[in-house]
Protein backbone atom coordinates (compact mmCIF):
# COMPACT_ATOMS: atom_id res chain seq x y z
CA UNK A 1 0.00 0.00 0.00
CA UNK A 2 1.35 3.43 -0.95
CA UNK A 3 2.44 5.83 1.75
CA UNK A 4 1.51 9.49 2.03
CA UNK A 5 3.09 12.85 1.29
CA UNK A 6 2.54 15.53 3.93
CA UNK A 7 3.02 19.20 3.03
CA UNK A 8 4.08 20.77 6.31
CA UNK A 9 4.05 24.57 6.49
CA UNK A 10 7.05 25.85 8.44
CA UNK A 11 7.60 29.20 10.20
CA UNK A 12 8.59 32.18 8.06
CA UNK A 13 10.65 33.60 10.93
CA UNK A 14 9.38 32.89 14.41
CA UNK A 15 9.89 29.21 15.26
CA UNK A 16 6.96 29.41 17.67
CA UNK A 17 4.58 29.63 14.70
CA UNK A 18 4.89 25.94 13.82
CA UNK A 19 1.60 24.25 14.68
CA UNK A 20 1.50 21.31 17.12
CA UNK A 21 0.07 19.20 14.29
CA UNK A 22 2.98 20.20 12.07
CA UNK A 23 5.50 19.19 14.74
CA UNK A 24 3.70 15.88 15.28
CA UNK A 25 3.71 15.14 11.55
CA UNK A 26 7.45 15.81 11.30
CA UNK A 27 8.07 13.51 14.25
CA UNK A 28 5.99 10.66 12.79
CA UNK A 29 7.11 10.80 9.14
CA UNK A 30 9.52 8.13 7.92
CA UNK A 31 11.69 10.76 6.28
CA UNK A 32 11.71 14.49 5.56
CA UNK A 33 12.30 16.16 2.19
CA UNK A 34 13.73 19.65 2.67
CA UNK A 35 14.62 22.56 0.41
CA UNK A 36 17.89 23.11 2.31
CA UNK A 37 18.72 20.42 4.85
CA UNK A 38 21.05 22.78 6.72
CA UNK A 39 18.26 25.31 7.30
CA UNK A 40 15.71 22.64 8.16
CA UNK A 41 18.11 20.98 10.59
CA UNK A 42 17.87 24.07 12.82
CA UNK A 43 14.10 23.67 13.02
CA UNK A 44 14.32 19.96 13.73
CA UNK A 45 16.95 20.52 16.41
CA UNK A 46 14.66 23.11 18.00
CA UNK A 47 11.91 20.48 18.06
CA UNK A 48 14.34 17.75 19.18
CA UNK A 49 13.35 15.64 16.18
CA UNK A 50 15.83 13.31 14.54
CA UNK A 51 14.71 12.01 11.16
CA UNK A 52 16.41 10.97 7.92
CA UNK A 53 16.42 13.89 5.47
CA UNK A 54 16.69 14.16 1.71
CA UNK A 55 17.25 17.27 -0.38
CA UNK A 56 14.49 18.42 -2.71
CA UNK A 57 14.80 21.79 -4.43
CA UNK A 58 14.58 23.68 -7.71
CA UNK A 59 17.77 22.22 -9.18
CA UNK A 60 17.27 18.52 -8.36
CA UNK A 61 13.49 18.22 -8.38
CA UNK A 62 13.31 15.81 -11.31
CA UNK A 63 15.64 13.13 -9.97
CA UNK A 64 14.83 13.74 -6.30
CA UNK A 65 11.10 13.78 -6.98
CA UNK A 66 11.20 10.41 -8.73
CA UNK A 67 13.20 8.92 -5.86
CA UNK A 68 10.75 10.25 -3.27
CA UNK A 69 7.78 8.87 -5.22
CA UNK A 70 9.37 5.42 -5.34
CA UNK A 71 9.77 5.43 -1.57
CA UNK A 72 6.17 6.55 -1.14
CA UNK A 73 4.96 3.79 -3.44
CA UNK A 74 6.89 1.36 -1.26
CA UNK A 75 4.79 2.45 1.72
CA UNK A 76 6.89 5.12 3.41
CA UNK A 77 5.55 8.51 4.54
CA UNK A 78 7.33 11.75 3.72
CA UNK A 79 7.00 15.27 5.13
CA UNK A 80 7.90 17.94 2.59
CA UNK A 81 9.10 21.26 4.01
CA UNK A 82 10.60 24.43 2.59
CA UNK A 83 13.03 26.85 4.21
CA UNK A 84 10.02 28.94 5.20
CA UNK A 85 6.30 28.88 4.49
CA UNK A 86 3.94 26.50 2.74
CA UNK A 87 5.36 23.87 0.37
CA UNK A 88 4.16 23.87 -3.27
CA UNK A 89 3.20 27.58 -3.17
CA UNK A 90 5.58 29.35 -5.59
CA UNK A 91 7.81 26.38 -4.87
CA UNK A 92 9.06 23.25 -6.74
CA UNK A 93 6.96 21.18 -4.35
CA UNK A 94 4.13 21.64 -6.86
CA UNK A 95 5.95 19.20 -9.17
CA UNK A 96 6.17 16.58 -6.41
CA UNK A 97 2.46 16.97 -5.68
CA UNK A 98 1.71 16.43 -9.38
CA UNK A 99 3.88 13.30 -9.45
CA UNK A 100 2.05 11.94 -6.43
CA UNK A 101 -1.32 12.65 -8.04
CA UNK A 102 -0.23 10.84 -11.20
CA UNK A 103 0.82 7.81 -9.14
CA UNK A 104 -2.24 7.65 -6.90
CA UNK A 105 -0.36 8.75 -3.78
CA UNK A 106 -2.37 10.65 -1.17
CA UNK A 107 -1.17 14.18 -0.46
CA UNK A 108 -2.25 15.94 2.73
CA UNK A 109 -1.57 19.54 3.66
CA UNK A 110 -0.68 20.52 7.22
CA UNK A 111 -1.52 24.24 7.00
CA UNK A 112 0.38 27.03 8.62
CA UNK A 113 2.47 30.04 7.67
CA UNK A 114 2.33 31.66 4.23
CA UNK A 115 4.22 34.94 3.75
CA UNK A 116 1.89 36.19 1.01
CA UNK A 117 -1.28 35.81 3.09
CA UNK A 118 0.45 37.16 6.20
CA UNK A 119 1.47 40.30 4.33
CA UNK A 120 -1.94 40.71 2.71
CA UNK A 121 -3.67 40.57 6.08
CA UNK A 122 -1.68 43.53 7.47
CA UNK A 123 -1.45 45.55 4.26
CA UNK A 124 -4.58 47.63 4.73
CA UNK A 125 -5.46 46.96 1.07
CA UNK A 126 -8.52 45.06 -0.24
CA UNK A 127 -8.26 41.36 0.63
CA UNK A 128 -11.43 39.93 -0.93
CA UNK A 129 -9.85 39.34 -4.33
CA UNK A 130 -6.11 39.17 -4.91
CA UNK A 131 -3.45 37.82 -7.29
CA UNK A 132 -0.25 36.18 -6.05
CA UNK A 133 2.60 36.73 -8.52
CA UNK A 134 5.52 35.45 -6.44
CA UNK A 135 8.91 36.63 -7.68
CA UNK A 136 8.98 38.69 -10.86
CA UNK A 137 11.45 37.58 -13.57
CA UNK A 138 15.08 38.46 -12.78
CA UNK A 139 15.69 39.69 -16.33
CA UNK A 140 14.85 43.41 -16.59
CA UNK A 141 13.03 43.20 -19.92
CA UNK A 142 11.01 40.17 -18.82
CA UNK A 143 10.15 41.86 -15.52
CA UNK A 144 8.91 45.00 -17.28
CA UNK A 145 6.94 42.92 -19.76
CA UNK A 146 5.19 41.06 -16.95
CA UNK A 147 4.36 44.28 -15.12
CA UNK A 148 2.93 45.76 -18.32
CA UNK A 149 0.65 42.74 -18.59
CA UNK A 150 -0.63 43.45 -15.08
CA UNK A 151 -1.38 47.13 -15.68
CA UNK A 152 -5.16 46.69 -15.88
CA UNK A 153 -5.45 44.02 -13.15
CA UNK A 154 -7.99 45.38 -10.65
CA UNK A 155 -7.35 42.82 -7.90
CA UNK A 156 -4.74 43.40 -5.18
CA UNK A 157 -1.32 42.17 -6.34
CA UNK A 158 1.21 40.32 -4.16
CA UNK A 159 4.89 39.92 -4.99
CA UNK A 160 7.99 38.53 -3.30
CA UNK A 161 11.17 40.55 -3.73
CA UNK A 162 14.77 40.32 -2.61
CA UNK A 163 16.37 43.43 -1.07
CA UNK A 164 18.99 43.89 -3.79
CA UNK A 165 16.27 44.04 -6.48
CA UNK A 166 13.77 46.19 -4.59
CA UNK A 167 14.76 49.61 -5.97
CA UNK A 168 14.64 48.49 -9.61
CA UNK A 169 11.32 46.71 -9.10
CA UNK A 170 9.68 49.70 -7.42
CA UNK A 171 10.93 52.04 -10.16
CA UNK A 172 9.54 49.77 -12.88
CA UNK A 173 6.22 49.46 -11.05
CA UNK A 174 5.87 53.23 -10.77
CA UNK A 175 6.71 53.79 -14.44
CA UNK A 176 4.54 51.00 -15.86
CA UNK A 177 1.63 50.83 -13.41
CA UNK A 178 1.40 54.43 -12.23
CA UNK A 179 1.35 55.70 -8.67
CA UNK A 180 -0.88 53.59 -6.44
CA UNK A 181 -1.01 52.35 -2.81
CA UNK A 182 1.54 49.77 -1.70
CA UNK A 183 2.43 47.99 1.53
CA UNK A 184 6.06 46.90 1.84
CA UNK A 185 6.24 44.10 4.38
CA UNK A 186 9.68 42.89 5.42
CA UNK A 187 11.09 40.42 7.92
CA UNK A 188 7.59 39.13 8.70
CA UNK A 189 7.30 37.50 12.17
CA UNK A 190 10.97 38.28 12.85
CA UNK A 191 12.59 40.68 15.31
CA UNK A 192 12.73 43.61 12.88
CA UNK A 193 9.33 43.07 11.25
CA UNK A 194 8.05 46.17 9.49
CA UNK A 195 5.08 47.09 7.32
CA UNK A 196 5.40 50.38 5.46
CA UNK A 197 2.07 51.52 4.00
CA UNK A 198 2.67 54.21 1.42
CA UNK A 199 2.46 54.87 -2.32
CA UNK A 200 4.76 53.71 -5.10
CA UNK A 201 6.12 57.23 -5.65
CA UNK A 202 6.85 57.67 -1.96
CA UNK A 203 8.41 54.21 -1.73
CA UNK A 204 10.74 54.95 -4.65
CA UNK A 205 11.79 58.21 -3.00
CA UNK A 206 12.30 56.57 0.41
CA UNK A 207 14.55 53.79 -0.87
CA UNK A 208 16.73 56.18 -2.84
CA UNK A 209 18.49 56.82 0.47
CA UNK A 210 17.31 54.00 2.75
CA UNK A 211 19.04 50.65 2.31
CA UNK A 212 16.58 47.77 1.68
CA UNK A 213 17.16 45.03 4.26
CA UNK A 214 15.49 41.64 4.63
CA UNK A 215 13.11 39.73 2.40
CA UNK A 216 10.11 41.74 1.19
CA UNK A 217 6.52 40.95 0.36
CA UNK A 218 4.98 43.75 -1.72
CA UNK A 219 1.22 44.17 -1.59
CA UNK A 220 0.13 46.53 -4.35
CA UNK A 221 -3.25 48.11 -4.93
CA UNK A 222 -5.02 47.00 -8.10
CA UNK A 223 -5.84 49.23 -11.04
CA UNK A 224 -8.79 51.51 -10.60
CA UNK A 225 -11.76 50.37 -12.73
CA UNK A 226 -12.48 52.51 -15.74
CA UNK A 227 -15.40 54.86 -15.28
CA UNK A 228 -18.49 54.24 -17.35
CA UNK A 229 -19.42 56.26 -20.42
CA UNK A 230 -19.89 60.00 -19.84
CA UNK A 231 -22.23 60.46 -22.79
CA UNK A 232 -25.93 59.82 -22.16
CA UNK A 233 -27.99 57.61 -24.42
CA UNK A 234 -29.98 60.64 -25.59
CA UNK A 235 -26.77 62.45 -26.59
CA UNK A 236 -25.49 59.36 -28.41
CA UNK A 237 -28.75 59.02 -30.32
CA UNK A 238 -28.42 62.67 -31.40
CA UNK A 239 -24.90 61.91 -32.71
CA UNK A 240 -26.31 58.97 -34.68
CA UNK A 241 -29.04 61.23 -36.10
CA UNK A 242 -26.47 63.79 -37.25
CA UNK A 243 -24.39 61.10 -38.96
CA UNK A 244 -27.51 59.80 -40.67
CA UNK A 245 -28.22 63.30 -42.02
CA UNK A 246 -24.71 63.27 -43.49
CA UNK A 247 -25.58 60.10 -45.42
CA UNK A 248 -24.01 57.50 -43.14
CA UNK A 249 -25.94 54.21 -42.95
CA UNK A 250 -27.70 53.49 -39.65
CA UNK A 251 -25.57 50.42 -38.89
CA UNK A 252 -22.32 52.28 -39.51
CA UNK A 253 -23.44 55.36 -37.58
CA UNK A 254 -24.39 53.27 -34.53
CA UNK A 255 -21.10 51.36 -34.65
CA UNK A 256 -19.07 54.56 -34.85
CA UNK A 257 -20.87 56.32 -32.00
CA UNK A 258 -20.81 53.21 -29.80
CA UNK A 259 -17.03 52.97 -30.21
CA UNK A 260 -16.60 56.65 -29.35
CA UNK A 261 -18.87 56.67 -26.31
CA UNK A 262 -18.46 53.19 -24.83
CA UNK A 263 -22.21 52.58 -24.97
CA UNK A 264 -23.56 49.19 -25.99
CA UNK A 265 -24.08 48.91 -29.74
CA UNK A 266 -27.33 46.94 -29.53
CA UNK A 267 -28.87 49.28 -26.94
CA UNK A 268 -27.89 52.32 -28.97
CA UNK A 269 -29.32 50.81 -32.17
CA UNK A 270 -32.68 50.14 -30.50
CA UNK A 271 -32.78 53.64 -29.03
CA UNK A 272 -31.94 55.20 -32.40
CA UNK A 273 -34.75 53.23 -34.11
CA UNK A 274 -37.27 54.74 -31.71
CA UNK A 275 -36.40 58.28 -32.73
Amino acid sequence: MAGMLYLVATPIGNLGDLSPRGAETLAQADFIAAEDTRVSRKLLNHLEIKKPMVSYHQHNRSAAGSAIVQRLLAGETCALITDAGTPAISDPGEDLVRLCAENGITVQSIPGCCAAVTALSVSGLPTGRFVFEGFLPANKNERRQRLAQLKDEERTLIFHEAPHKLRATLADMLELLGDRPIALCRELTKLHEETRRTTLAQAVAYYQTAEPRGEFVLVLGGAQPESGPTVTMEQAVEQVRQLRQEGVRMKDAVRQVAQQTGLGKNELYQAALQE
